[in-house]
């Protein structure tokens, strides 16, 4: 059985080793925090048994794939990996510190993926002795829903790395598209100008949230309004986002608004802290 390694068990990260565990991988889920573990095992136990009622995965699929999924604290038990997916959060110092450990611990052969959303694939390749190994993986929220993998090549990643992320990305079900490494990729690149111009709005009084985003899945056919989607995002890392497009390409037009800014100081971040543009303290 092939063998994985998930570095996060967040929502990012339970998504992909369910993903892996469906196909048939043996994965290491990974976290320091034994909490969160413990969150992520009931999380993908309800996803699946979500899948099973619909009739998207067989009912005796369930225990199968929950059994091919272990549950690890040190980041040495993804020594016997051949494919490693990072997905903690969007810090390059916490990333850089995770590849470096990474690169100690696993074989010489072990593809080291990451699921960032902007940070530079070519920075966090640098800090391992294998930077023709290391490569973006960036799936989509939520992970077993979203058919679209960016496959994100640094500027040492290899024809044959990225040509065998493109492979297994298509085994697990998924769309793989294949982008060079800048700012943004090209998901947040387009994405967030949007969601940022949608909050200038707002601040600007052109319209209410709920105006800005009916028009935009009326008029534009997006399935979720900007704000809706900022909301699911999280605002913090929308911000992130944004000052990384800001400072890697220099250009005002992804500076983030003022009330973005104000928003997530005061911790109003979305759906994760319960307010954002929208009130989801009910719910």
């Amino acid at each position: 059985m092939t063998q994985a390694a998930v570095i996060g068990a967040g929502t990012m990260g339970n998504g992909i080793a369910h993903v892996l565990a469906l196909h048939g991988w043996s994965v290491t889920l990974i976290d320091a925090v034994p909490a969160a573990l413990e969150k992520a095992q009931k999380t993908i136990r309800a996803n699946l048994d979500r899948q099973a009622k619909k009739g998207a995965i067989a009912a005796d699929a369930v225990d199968e794939t929950l059994g091919r999924i272990a549950m690890q604290a040190s980041t040495d038990a993804a020594a016997g990996a051949s494919l490693v997916v990072e997905a903690v959060s969007e810090n390059p110092a916490v990333k850089f510190a995770i590849f470096e450990a990474l690169d100690r611990a696993c074989g010489p052969d072990a593809i080291l993926a990451t699921n960032t959303s902007s940070i530079s694939i070519t920075e966090i390749g640098a800090r391992t002795r294998r930077p023709d190994k290391v490569i973006g993986m960036h799936f989509m929220n939520p992970v077993p829903v979203m058919e679209l993998v960016e496959v994100i090549r640094g500027h040492a990643t290899s024809d044959a790395t990225t040509m065998r992320v493109m492979e297994i990305s298509r085994a697990l079900g998924k769309t793989p598209v294949e982008v060079n490494d800048y700012p943004g990729f090209v998901s947040n690149r387009v994405l967030m100008p949007m969601i940022n111009e949608a909050v200038f709005c707002v601040m600007e009084g052109v319209a209410t949230p709920e105006a800005i985003d009916t028009v935009m899945k009326l008029g534009m056919a997006h399935p979720m309004g900007p704000l809706t989607l900022a909301d699911f995002i999280g605002l913090d890392v929308c911000l992130a986002i944004l000052e990384v497009l800001h400072k890697g390409l220099g250009d005002d037009k992804y500076r983030a608004c003022p009330l973005l800014r104000k928003m997530v100081a005061a911790g109003f971040l979305g759906r994760k802290s319960g307010r954002g543009f929208y009130d989801y303290s009910a719910k």
